[in-house]
């Protein structure tokens, strides 16, 4: 199956100068939505994966079910204002702009190995913020899954020290 037959290329969104990769097409279609999921697990599991971590809110509709072919926890991790309990957070910077991601105090136990798993890696930003939470709350980050990879942003260079799975490379 080629992923890239599902991926819509959508100049100028979110702003002038972006060029946004649309998976709704693919999420919205229920074998190759499957198939990703399948493929993204199956790095999860080859990882020992315990948890899986998704970063608001894209990262929930992958991560999610790759947390329930794994049987292991899903974990959010969510903008300011949207967890109900107490929270560690992170500021970080995106290529168009800032934002903080939050996670629950209590969401990781110590030495449970986490998978993060998002729908994109273009500069890396979202992903360094979650992997801090996840290691300031004691998880072993094992691995970092996509769907797609955005190669000419470097995103893959702030992270030697994990293995990284994307289904796409642009």
């Amino acid at each position: 199956m080629n992923f890239e037959d599902y991926i819509i290329n959508v100049p100028d969104f979110p702003i002038p100068g972006i060029q946004f990769k649309d998976i709704t097409p693919l999420i919205g279609d229920g074998k190759a939505f499957h198939k990703a999921i399948g493929e993204l697990a199956a790095f999860g599991k080859s990882l020992g994966a315990t948890k899986v971590v998704g970063p608001d809110a894209r990262g929930f509709i992958i991560g999610a079910p790759v947390a329930v072919l794994l049987e292991a926890g899903f974990i959010p991790v969510r903008k300011t204002g949207k967890l109900p309990r107490e929270v560690m957070s992170y500021d970080y910077e995106l290529e168009y702009g800032k934002n903080t991601l939050c996670m629950h105090k209590d969401a990781i136990k110590k030495g449970e190995k986490v998978v993060i798993v998002d729908d994109l890696l273009a500069t890396g930003g979202t992903m360094e913020a979650t992997i801090k939470l996840v290691e300031q709350a004691g998880g072993v980050v094992v691995g970092l899954a996509f769907v797609i990879e955005l190669v000419d942003l470097g995103g893959r260079d702030r992270f030697p020290n994990y293995p990284i799975k994307a289904l796409l490379n642009y």
